[in-house]
Formats: structure tokens, sequence, C-alpha cells
């Protein structure tokens, strides 16, 4: 077990390796370490699936355990019901966010409500593997977490920043016995990353605690998912201004930071904002509601919370849709110079 604050660029035994071979690695140790685990979905077994995170899969360990589906969502999600019911450990792709909308009657109707409706004596400890946020186009660059996290409150809802916590997260959930959702960044695919020295299934991430990415003291922002990375870069070019932020990472939406961990920030800044690809109202909601009431951070606060999220219309096309689609550096250091000028 090793934790994320030990992946270091200092140490020479790291490797920078594309999000996708990340994901390669991880499933090539998995695999053989337990025989009860699939993974199928449209395109995952011949091709390796549309990113390239199982290649070459379906070749080491067979067409049984790693193969293709039809373009049908809530057939996946169905197979991978009864998988889960007779004690095997499937990962079904849905091999896009936004095409979870077709799964979601078996999701919410049977997935999320099993362990409830049968007294905690069945589980269905299956993990739907997908990808979304943004990646400039209208089908497949969707954000629709506050539908998911308000459909499906029995399942996991992991949504990791880059591949290396897509990993610990997926370790995490098949050491446990709840359902999950695993939603990596569909533009990360192609980032560097960290590979490290020691076994990717030897590292987990807990459910429910939220990472602070940069510490400051003056604003708290909350956000998750690709968006991190353009807070990042908004955050170093505000901080010529003397602008000091906090940028949290949530990490899981379901559970949301069980330890109350974002109410020291926000006691330490007296501001917050989150920001997300959702539709107003949407998840932002969900976590303001969390933060402000659950974690009685109003007393805090000095300014009024700011919401910045995704537009009310699906993301539009290209680069200049993905950029007045969803928050962007200009409009998120706006946010944060109107919240410090209150």
């Amino acid at each position: 077990h090793f934790e994320a604050s030990e992946l270091t660029y200092n140490n020479p035994k790291i490797q920078l390796k594309n999000g996708y071979e990340i994901l390669n690695i991880y499933f090539k140790e998995l695999f053989p370490s337990n025989p009860y685990i699939f993974a199928f979905g449209e395109d995952v077994g011949y091709l390796g699936d549309v990113n390239q995170g199982m290649l070459g899969l379906q070749n080491i360990f067979g067409s049984n355990r790693i193969f293709d589906t039809g373009i049908r969502e809530q057939s996946i999600v169905g197979q991978a019901m009864g998988m889960a019911l007779r004690g095997l450990r499937p990962i079904a792709e849905i091999q896009y966010l936004d095409y979870l909308v077709y799964a979601l009657q078996t999701l919410c109707d049977d997935v999320s409500t099993l362990h409830y409706r049968t007294n905690g004596i069945q589980i269905c400890p299956l993990i739907i593997r997908t990808r979304g946020h943004r990646l400039e186009g209208i089908w497949h660059s969707g954000s629709p977490m506050g539908m998911l996290v308000n459909s499906l409150p029995g399942i996991r809802l992991c949504v990791p920043r880059n591949m290396i916590q897509a990993v610990g997260m997926y370790n995490t959930l098949l050491k446990g016995n709840d359902p999950g959702i695993v939603i990596e960044c569909l533009n990360g695919y192609r980032i560097k990353e960290k590979l490290p020295d020691q076994n990717l299934i030897d590292y987990f991430i807990s459910l429910g605690e939220p990472e602070v990415l940069i510490e400051g003291d003056d604003i708290t922002i909350v956000s998750y998912g690709s968006v991190l990375r353009i807070i990042e870069r908004a955050i170093q070019r505000i901080s010529k201004r003397q602008i000091s932020c906090e940028l949290i990472d949530v990490q899981t939406l379901n559970p949301f930071d069980v330890r109350a961990k974002i109410s020291k920030s926000v006691k330490k800044t007296n501001r917050l904002l989150i920001v997300d690809e959702d539709v107003p109202s949407g998840i932002s909601a969900y976590i303001l509601k969390h933060i402000m009431e659950d974690q009685n951070c109003y007393k805090y606060l000095d300014a009024k919370p700011r919401c910045l999220s995704g537009t009310e219309h699906r993301p539009a096309y290209g680069d200049d849709g993905d950029y007045f689609s969803k928050p962007n550096e200009e409009s998120i250091m706006e946010a944060i110079i109107e919240i410090m000028a209150e």
C-alpha cells in the first residue's frame, strides 16, 4: 500500500507514461491476480477498448474473460449484474458517460437497490468503467453527474482526475461489496502520468476522502475530474495578483467527504468556489448542500459561496464550443476575483 503523496518527480524509479498505458499496465497486473474478474463492453475485446486501456488483454487472458458485446448499454449492465450475483467481479464498460442514460433503468431499479431491499443478504459488486467530461464533442463530452448521484444512491460514484487515481479506485471497489462507477477523464489518455515503481494493484484510494492538491489561504476551490487541470492553470495565473487559492479534489461523489475535510479548508479561507462541468444546479448544488448544510460551513463565510458550472445546453462542438460550454481559465479567474472583491 502506498499513498499518492509518495508519487514524486524526485524519485528516479518513476517513469512518465501516457494515461492509457498506465491503465494497460494495471489491467495486465490485475487479471492474473483474481480469476473472478471479467471485462467486457463495446470494443473491449478485439480492440482493447477505444482508448487502448485494455490493448492486448484478450490475446493474453482469452476471449472468455475479455470480450466484446453488442451496442446495447442496458444489456451490458444486465450481464454484469447477473455475473455479480453469481460471485464474479465484472468490469463492464459503457463506452462514454453520456450513454449511461440507456442503462439507467437497471442501475437505478436493480443494482443500486439490491443490497437494501434484500436486507443486506444479497450483493451486486459490479464495476461500471466509463469515461466522460470535456473533449470538444456533443455526444461524448457530457458530465451529467447530478443525474447520476441523485438516481443511484446505492452505487459508489468515483470521479478520478487521472488514471493513477482511477487505478486506486478500481482496487478499492474490488475489495468491497458495493457496486461502483468509475468515470475516467476522456481527454486524459494521452497525458503523461507518473508510473510508480510499486505494483499498481497495491495502490488504494479511500472512498469519500478529498485530496488537497494546492494549499492556500484566501479561497477554497472544490472540483473533480478534467476541469482540475484548467483550475490549476487559472490558479497559477491569478497568483500574480497575490491571491492564494486552496484547490481540493473531492475524488468521489458518493460517498462525499466523510470526514468533513473541506470544512477545515473553508474555516481557514472563509471563501468557497465550486467548479464543475455539469449543468447549473446539477452536481454543484449537491456539493454545496453537503458543505453548507451537512458540514455547517455557512458560519465561516465572508462572501457568498459561488458555483461555476457548465452551460445549460449540451457541450457544443470544437475548440470554441468546449471553451464556451464549460468553465475555462478566464471564467474561473473572474469568479475568484469577484468573490475576493465582495
